[in-house]
């Protein structure tokens, strides 16, 4: 176990690469979330146009 965990002798660069891997995809997901909610958001303010629009 000890063997695979140093990878070599080069653990540093292996593990920081699944590490940066992990970051970035974390990121990714939570951009994502924050877009959905902001497209969301603005739809609902289109579709309250629409409606208030079209009652006038």
């Amino acid at each position: 176990m000890s063997d695979f965990l140093s990878q070599g002798g080069y653990a540093f660069f292996v593990w920081g690469a699944y590490g940066m891997v992990a970051l970035v995809l974390v990121a990714e997901v939570l951009q994502l979330r924050l877009q959905q909610r902001t497209i969301w958001a603005r739809l609902g303010r289109l579709a309250r146009l629409s409606q208030s629009s079209r009652s006038e």
